[in-house]
């Protein structure tokens, strides 16, 4: 695979990058500070710490938002992260809400992929509605490697102001984290969304953050052919154009949704 670490010297160049982007932000706006849900994960907790080191602990709140398939450890190392950072969070319990949904519409009750992605868009709706009140922008926690293929709620956890790490594939998203004093257990932990019980980033992407870190650089980011980048990183043809129909097929959730054309 390909080594997309950065230098000591780069590493530090991007975490300046970053908080700068987001105190850029958050003045451009008038803003009072930033809102973000915290999952007990990586990208959020690189995204909070960096938020903390932009515009200070008192102007960064937390949201910790379990559902019902929502681990009691993740949830618990949520609440740490918040705690470490010294940070105002508050927990707030999604699935009333969720069940308010299927109440209102029960056909949907039992499509785990529907209720999954309502999860999230209910998270969206709550990080609004203390941002608004508190006169906050709300930060997106997404990677660059998400956001290539598409692994993220079109309107859920893609709902945000705007994307602190958006630009770092997930080995630079641990490589970051880890240099900026994240906690080795949660640099190392299994990422998931917990959008429904025993679901992970990577079974259900079906390829690994390394081998698609690596498409992504040498492919789809990167002026590769298909049969070139899979004689480099030593995989099957069809891994990699697995990877580039993950990317076109979510261009959609990167976009702004289209109008037609002007008539003339």
């Amino acid at each position: 695979m390909i080594d997309l670490r950065f230098s000591e010297g780069e590493l530090d160049r991007h975490r300046e990058h970053i908080t700068g982007f987001i105190r850029d932000r958050v003045d451009a706006a008038g803003a009072e500070g930033a809102v973000l849900g915290l999952s007990g994960g990586i990208d959020s907790t690189l995204t909070a710490t960096l938020a903390v080191d932009a515009l200070g602990a008192e102007n960064v709140h937390g949201l910790v938002l379990p559902a019902t398939v929502s681990s009691g450890e993740n949830m618990s190392d949520a609440e740490r992260v918040a705690q470490n950072l010294e940070i105002s969070y508050d927990v707030i319990e999604i699935e009333p809400i969720v069940d308010s949904l299927l109440a209102a519409y029960p056909d949907a009750e039992g499509d785990r992929e529907a209720v999954g992605n309502a999860r999230a868009r209910v998270r969206a709706v709550l990080n609004y509605l203390v941002a608004n009140h508190e006169g906050r922008l709300v930060l997106g926690t997404g990677n660059r490697s998400e956001a290539a293929v598409g692994y993220f709620t079109k309107y859920g956890d893609g709902a945000v102001d705007c994307h602190p790490i958006g630009n770092l594939y997930k080995a630079q998203v641990r490589q970051l984290a880890h240099h900026v004093g994240v906690p080795e257990d949660l640099v190392t932990k299994t990422p998931t969304a917990e959008l429904w019980d025993d679901q992970t980033d990577e079974d259900e992407m079906g390829v690994s953050y390394e081998t698609l870190d690596s498409i992504l650089a040498t492919h789809v980011d990167g002026p590769l052919s298909v049969a070139a980048t899979a004689r480099l990183l030593e995989i099957e043809e069809q891994t990699v154009e697995k990877v580039r129909g993950m990317y076109e097929r979510s261009e959609h959730k990167r976009r702004v949704p289209p109008a037609p054309e002007p008539l003339d």
